[in-house]
């Protein structure tokens, strides 16, 4: 199937990349490209030949859909294609309108000239998965940009404008109105003038002292990169292209683009890539199924997960109705909501006119009824089912036909919330995760009924406030909470094994974890784990808690905002101080149980707090609250601070080998006589076929 169209315009053969959405250089594209270069250099009456793509894009780079298959490599690969493009011996002109990036880019490269709308996106975004350029992007960049520039670009990986690059080389001529017509008419002057064709592999890297700018581009570089090693070797490919031939250089370059990707971060980072967008992904849920239109939001409390919630609305420029029952909760919701937007102002982050346009979106009331004409309602009470009754009872009274009604709620069942209306079907959960207005994760909490038509719309507005938005079934706790509790509960043990609060989270920290369990709990209020916990103890007597962090609520130690929790807190600051006073409370304990303390490695804490995060998942994998093990990873990435760099539970299972984990597993049950220990039936499967969840 070709992935091109040709044709000739008078002297000019046009080679249209036609490959949607965005012109990715999968095999049909890259066996297109060369064909139409053949057969125009082929045709005497062909002078000149033009690359285009479509309004969208020029090239959006490698084709996602062929990552990792053999299709991905087969010839003619990519720097094959542009060596034809650059051997070619007729003049190639690159016409550039919408994303040209990675690939798609150094495809352009490979051109004798470049023409482009002053619009379009220019990027070489690899670093963002843990790669460099691989088809001369590092090579031939600095010879058309200069280094300091192309290292710059590299290094950051984001889009820049076309028109930012007037004042290099990079482009021959920037086209306004149709590109079409411009590229035809700047393939006339090439041939009316007999232009040379400038092939930027012969041009001269021109860079007096590199040394010194290389040196301290590598330490500012260590400073920033973490444990991803792409950022260092970004600059010794530009390295390369200073003191290397360019044939060298090219060699150099894609030596450390192999060996890249077979590291675990590059692999994290790819992950996590195609994990966004195969969240977006509802199995039954066809990609054209029609959407609801939602013009008017409202929400239901104006605290601070209702105000970050309506802040997002407004951001993306829809009007918010925000309810509170007392004029003073409303005064200081909207109050906050105020200040936020005045401190992103002062920070410059935000200008006055923004500030303006979005508190003037926001409506504040104490009526249900002006809440009609919203046409998606969402709650953000009190995680308390008898107070969601009362809510989606007055809700399904006075919200229009087809108004989606949705729930905050961050662990109770969506379907017994569906039944206090008349309407189960636009009943929906939206777990925004807080603080609502900055964390990118958004659980959409699919209810028996919940109709497809309102998760297409769930779906494409996350998208539209910048959510990362994943798909649960209904289950208490769904994916996060779900298994975040036995992350908690393995934690708990440790503490009464021997472990200190601060060792566990130094440990977890130290391996990744953006915040321990211990300082977790202190910041979202140790009051609401013992809340859970009480209600397990009734509906599920048969799981095992330690007790400590219940002796902790007791005494009043909630955390941050009391103050005291695991750690000390200074009034105003946020710094977690490890507490004596806990440390003996926990020596106390231990004799009270007849526990010998031991010593516990960082090795084994990290093991079991990780290791039941993912026998956890497996189980919600197995029971398809979540679609896919991608979908858990996401959640983790963008929701609890996992490491990006280990992409995820899930992957960092498959990546350790599910018959080791299983293995630990079951020396951590004959340890604990714990049944949670128990392999997850879909990983000891796993494990034993020698599979992985990927």
């Amino acid at each position: 199937m070709s992935a091109t169209q040709y044709q000739v315009h008078g002297n000019v053969a046009v080679i249209t990349l036609d490959n949607p959405p965005v012109n990715g250089l999968g095999y049909d594209l890259r066996c297109g490209i060369v064909a139409g270069v053949d057969q125009a250099n082929a045709d005497p009456a062909v002078q000149a030949i033009v690359l285009i793509g479509s309004a969208r894009a020029f090239s959006g780079g490698a084709d996602i859909r062929e990552f990792g298959s053999p299709r991905s490599i087969q010839e003619p690969n990519l720097l094959t294609v542009i060596r034809v493009v650059e051997a070619s011996v007729k003049p190639t002109i690159a016409a550039i309108g919408g994303v040209c990036m990675g690939g798609g880019l150094e495809l352009t490269l490979g051109c004798h000239f470049r023409i482009a709308l002053p619009d379009a996106s220019i990027a070489l975004p690899e670093i963002k998965l843990g790669l460099l350029p691989g088809a001369g992007g590092t090579q031939r960049m600095p010879r058309i940009i200069g280094v300091e520039a192309s290292l710059n670009m590299i290094l950051k990986g984001d889009p820049i404008p076309a028109a930012q690059f007037k004042d290099s080389p990079l482009f021959d001529e920037y086209v306004e109105g149709d590109l079409l017509s411009g590229a035809l008419a700047f393939a006339a002057k090439v041939v009316a003038e007999k232009r040379p064709l400038r092939r930027i592999r012969d041009m001269k890297v021109d860079y007096p002292n590199h040394e010194a700018f290389l040196q301290f581009s590598r330490n500012m570089v260590k400073g920033v990169a973490g444990p991803f090693p792409a950022p260092l070797k970004c600059v010794d490919a530009i390295a390369a292209a200073i003191t290397k031939p360019f044939d060298e250089g090219m060699k150099i370059e894609r030596e450390f683009f192999m060996g890249l990707m077979g590291t675990p971060e590059s692999r994290a980072l790819r992950h996590a890539f195609q994990g966004e967008r195969a969240a977006s992904k509802i199995p039954d849920v066809p990609d054209d199924t029609p959407t609801r239109k939602i013009a008017r939001v409202g929400v239901i409390g104006a605290g601070t997960m209702g105000g970050g919630i309506s802040m997002n609305f407004l951001n993306a420029g829809v009007p918010v109705t925000i309810l509170e029952m007392k004029q003073e909760a409303l005064d200081k919701g909207i109050g906050t909501i105020r200040k936020n937007y005045e401190n992103s102002l002062k920070k410059g982050k935000l200008t006055q006119e923004k500030l303006d346009t979005r508190m003037g979106l926001l409506t504040g009331t104490m009526s249900y009824d002006d809440l009609k004409d919203c046409d998606l309602i969402i709650e953000a009470v009190f995680e308390d089912m008898g107070v969601k009754e009362q809510v989606f009872k007055k809700l399904d009274e006075i919200a229009k036909p087809g108004a989606i009604l949705a729930s905050n709620t961050s662990t109770l069942d969506v379907n017994k919330i569906a039944s206090f209306t008349k309407r189960p079907q636009d009943v929906v959960g939206m777990h925004f995760f807080s603080p609502a207005n900055v964390m990118k994760l958004l659980e959409v909490v699919r209810g028996a009924a919940t109709a497809k038509d309102v998760m297409a719309t769930v779906m494409q507005i996350a998208k539209k406030i910048r959510k990362t938005a994943v798909v649960s079934g209904v289950c208490d706790g769904f994916i996060g909470n779900r298994m975040i509790e036995h992350y908690g509960r393995v934690a708990g043990f440790l503490l009464e094994e021997g472990a200190t609060p601060a060792q566990v989270d130094r440990a977890l920290e130290k391996w990744g974890m953006a915040m321990g369990p211990f300082r977790m709990g202190d910041l979202a209020g140790n009051d609401i784990g013992w809340a859970i916990r009480k209600r397990r103890y009734v509906e599920k007597p048969h799981i095992k808690y330690a007790k400590f962090a219940d002796r902790l609520c007791e005494q009043g130690r909630f955390g941050q905002k009391t103050g005291k929790g695991w750690y000390l807190y200074k009034a105003g600051e946020r710094k977690a101080i490890p507490d004596p006073e806990v440390e003996q409370m926990l020596v106390d304990y231990r004799k009270e149980l007849g526990i010998t303390p031991r010593k516990i490695s960082d090795a084994e804490i990290v093991e079991r707090c990780i290791y039941a995060l993912v026998n956890e998942g497996a189980r919600i994998l197995e029971e398809g609250i979540a679609a896919r093990a991608s979908d858990i990873d996401m959640v983790y990435l963008t929701g609890y601070g996992f490491p990006l760099f280990r992409g995820g539970p899930m992957l960092y299972a498959d990546q350790m080998g599910l018959y080791n984990v299983a293995r630990s597993m079951k020396g951590f049950a004959a340890a604990s006589g714990d049944d949670f220990w128990a392999p997850a039936p879909l990983l000891a499967k796993l494990a034993a076929e020698g599979k992985s969840f990927s």
